[in-house]
This record gives structure tokens, sequence and C-alpha cells, in this order.
């Protein structure tokens, strides 16, 4: 079939070409994203840290590779131009100079994120509105009327200014990347993630160790494992924002799902052991699993005081504790004496085990003294939360 004109200039200036992609994480895993990023296979190799995230070139299959590949970040924002804008008029001439129809449905709606510092165009509202006025504009249809808006087709755009120099950024993510598309109940307080998947990383997971995850609330770190185990992609069972882009080749997404399948790794050993002294945590965990095949992790509803690993495997793994904290356990005193009797149940059961142990405060430090102990902050629900690492 002969392609039209439009399909000749989308080919010509965005698929055949290469872009800017931004990829944005928490503070503090940006190392651990450019290492994931370098593991992609992306021909373009230049790859800069940014703030708030890490900075890549490639093409618009390498936007997708990225997508369904990577663990670490919040979301990808495609690059689509810079440029320095004092004045209104300014902005609205260089937001008109690019081809927005090449990348934009002419039936979605817009939704424009802006922020603003030291800059003379800082009221956040008047620039999403000029910013929507030209984009629409762009969109046109021939007669000069603009489609019918259908609610379940969006674009987010992006527009940053900074001392009056402006980054405009297409998502390409939709929902944020920590959501993998198999968690259909949580617990109190879930820990996100591509969070969960820094902490399993911190502690040197491998494919070959065993994870006891005995405070596991609906399984987010037994999941992460066990994808992770099995080469399931974390993208794999949910749908991105650039599939409603005008440049969206679904043959090639397709491939690139198929050539991902193909490397999966199923896997009857059981060698992730979740538990939680919590029956609803535990009903939801089994839940979460119930749609897919993750038959390495075996569930118990169990009080993490209770358990001896050896009843489990023969193996030293990496043992994952994520305690309650907050108003869940109480004033200072009961939380230092929990993590107190934590410590001692480690230095009991676990010689010899990789530990990872979130805490709500630094102090609580105290309690330990291991071999290759590590602490590291993390912002999560609006709270700094620490993370030990040692060997027991």
């Amino acid at each position: 079939m002969k392609k039209t004109a439009l399909e000749k200039r989308i080919k010509r200036n965005v698929i055949a070409r290469k872009h800017t992609f931004f990829a944005s994480c928490a503070p503090g895993l940006k190392t651990l994203l450019v290492n994931e990023i370098n593991n992609l296979n992306i021909k373009s190799k230049k790859i800069n840290i940014r703030e708030g995230g890490v900075e890549f070139f490639g093409k618009i299959h390498d936007c997708y590779l990225a997508n369904l590949h990577l663990r670490i970040p919040i979301r990808i924002l495609m690059r689509i131009a810079e440029f320095k804008a004092e004045n209104f008029s300014t902005l609205e001439e260089k937001l008109g100079k690019y081809d927005w129809e090449l990348l934009l449905q002419k039936n979605a709606k817009l939704n424009f994120h802006v922020s603003t510092k030291k800059s003379r165009l800082y009221h956040t509202s008047a620039i999403a509105q000029r910013a929507d006025a030209i984009i629409s504009d762009k969109l046109l249809t021939h007669d000069n009327r603009l489609p019918n808006i259908k609610e379940d087709i969006s674009h987010d755009i992006f527009i940053r200014a900074e001392n009056d120099r402006f980054e405009i950024s297409l998502d390409s993510s939709g929902d944020l990347l920590h959501k993998r598309g198999i968690k259909e109940t949580t617990t109190h307080a879930p820990l996100r993630e591509n969070l969960a998947w820094a902490v399993l990383l911190f502690t040197q997971f491998s494919k070959d160790d065993v994870l006891i995850d005995p405070m596991c609330g609906s399984g987010t770190f037994s999941l992460e494992a066990s994808m992770f185990k099995q080469n399931i992609p974390p993208g794999f069972f949910r749908n991105f924002a650039f599939e409603e882009w005008q440049c969206f080749r679904e043959e090639k997404w397709n491939y690139i799902k198929k050539h991902a399948q193909n490397k999966f790794e199923s896997s009857i050993k059981k060698d992730i052991f979740a538990s939680d002294i919590d029956g609803k945590a535990i009903l939801a965990c089994k839940k979460n699993l119930q749609k897919h095949d993750f038959n390495n992790i075996e569930i118990q509803k169990a009080d993490f005081f209770t358990i001896i690993p050896e009843k489990f495997t023969t193996e030293k793994g990496v043992l994952i504790l994520n305690p309650p904290y907050g108003k869940r356990i109480g004033n200072q005193q009961t939380l230092s004496s929990f993590y107190n009797e934590i410590g001692k149940k480690l230095e009991q059961d676990f010689k010899g085990w990789s530990v990872g142990i979130i805490m709500p405060e630094k102090h609580l430090l105290k309690n330990y003294n291991f071999q290759k102990s590590a602490i590291r902050s993390f912002y999560h629900g609006g709270l700094d939360i620490f993370l030990l690492t040692c060997i027991v």
C-alpha cells in the first residue's frame, strides 16, 4: 500500500531520526539507572546524568525498549524542544515551529504539566493556555474545525522553564513506571516497585539467590525478584502512552515484545519465600499472583520471629525486611525495641545472609553492628526512609 504524505513525513522526521530521552528517577538511584540503560540494546551509548534523572539518546524504538525493560525510572520523557523565551510572543513562535501533527493524535486530549523557576514567564496556567492554543492549532483538521476530543486518548506535555530557558517534553510512559500491570491489591503504604528493585540491587541480589521476604505485604519484593529471575520485563503486562503516538508502529512493538517473551525462563523451583503475620496481606499477595505464572514464589502466613530459614532452603541467600512503621508500630521506645528484636533474630538464625532492612529513622542503626554495612536514604510516601544493607 502506498504511503501517504503524512506517513512519509513521520518516517523521515520522527522514526528515522535520533531523539533525546529523559528517564526520571528517585534521588540516589541514578547510578543504578545508568547501568540499566547501558544494558539495553541501544546503539547510541551517549548517556548523561542530569538533575532528576538520566538523559540518553536513541530512536523511537529505543524508547519502546526503555519503557519495557527499565526497572528503576519513574517515567520516560521525549525531549521535543529547548529554547529561550522571555515573553509570550516568543514562546508561541517557538512552540509553533514543531510539527506536532507528526507525534500527536488529532482526537486526543492535551494535558499540560508546567513548572517555572526564576523566569519572566512564571504563570503556569497562562503558559499552559498559550501552549494548548498553539499546539491545538497545529492539529486542526483541513476544514479548520477541531475534531471531537475522545477522553480515552490523551497526551501529557511537560513544560519546564528555568532562567527563561524552556524545555518541552512529551511523556512516553503514561502511568508511572512503577506500575507493572500486575498488582491489583495493595496493603498499607506499600513500597513502590522501582524502589523495591533498587533495594534488591543494593543487597547484591542475583538470579542464583534464594530470597526470603518475611514481611511481604502485597508481595512487591517477591514479585520484582520473580520477574527478574524469569527474565520478564517490568513493562510486559501494561500499556504505554507511546502506543497513542502518531509515529507508533504496532508491528515493531509486537516484535520487541515477542523477542522479550522468547527469553522468558519459567521455573517451578521454589526459591522465593514470602510471608506475613497479617492474613489480609497474604490474601492480597496471593491475589496479585493469580493472573501470571509466578510458580517460584511460596507464600504462607507466618511471624518473622518464628521463621527458621533452614525449613525453606539449605542455601544462604538474601533477606529483605520492610517492617511496619509510623502509627502502625507505636511510640519511639516501642519502635527501637522492635528493631532491636529484629537484630537479635538475625544474629540467631540468619548468619551468613545478605540482608536489607528498611528503617524510618537513622538512629535505629545503633541496634546493628554487622559486616559490610551500608546505609542509604530514600524519599517515599512523604517520608525520608533509610536502607541498611549488611552481611549478618
